[in-house]
């Protein structure tokens, strides 16, 4: 995801207790400047996401119930999202975005997608099998069985892949 225009910390640390109060986790909140406007787009699933089987997540209602929750908690005070925005909350979908580090333990054994903010040994994209998190570096297996390294603060964008 795109970089926020505000401070992202702040704003999680608003954020996942009220998700927390709805059943629900926090994944990540960005607001982002956007061809229609300002968006704050919330995404939650739901806790053990990862040991869910497809098809069961997040509901309607639950993206309901945050949003509405959020939007009081943001209107009462406008310091930390200012101006006009439109608030988005939604499930990350199947293939989910891995943004923080637990994101890379927690879905160790998935296949996914990632790409890096500079060329390593040439290439920035990158696939396969998450083998997880060593010393700050995430790790997978290539299609060709390859470990490949990839710092945390290298990678401007990260998945997992789903085959249908």
């Amino acid at each position: 995801m795109p970089k926020s225009l505000v401070d992202t910390d702040r704003l999680e640390q608003l954020i996942a207790p009220v998700c927390k109060a709805h059943g629900v986790e926090l994944v990540d909140a960005r607001h982002q400047l956007e061809p229609g406007g300002a968006v704050l787009r919330v995404l939650i699933e739901l806790p053990d996401a990862e040991k869910l089987p497809p098809g069961v997540g997040i509901s309607l209602e639950d993206c309901t119930r945050v949003s509405r929750a959020l939007s009081a908690l943001l209107d009462q005070d406008d310091s930390l999202v200012p101006g006009a925005y439109r608030l988005e909350v939604s499930s990350p979908g199947i293939e989910r975005p891995l943004v923080k580090a637990i994101d890379f333990e927690r879905y160790r054994g998935r296949e996914i997608k990632l790409s890096a903010r500079r060329p390593i040994e040439g290439r920035k994209n990158f696939s396969g099998i998450l083998d997880g998190l060593r010393a700050g570096q995430v790790v997978l297996r290539d299609p060709k069985g390859d470990e490949v390294q990839v710092s945390l603060d290298d990678i401007a964008k990260a998945h997992l892949v789903f085959r249908f």
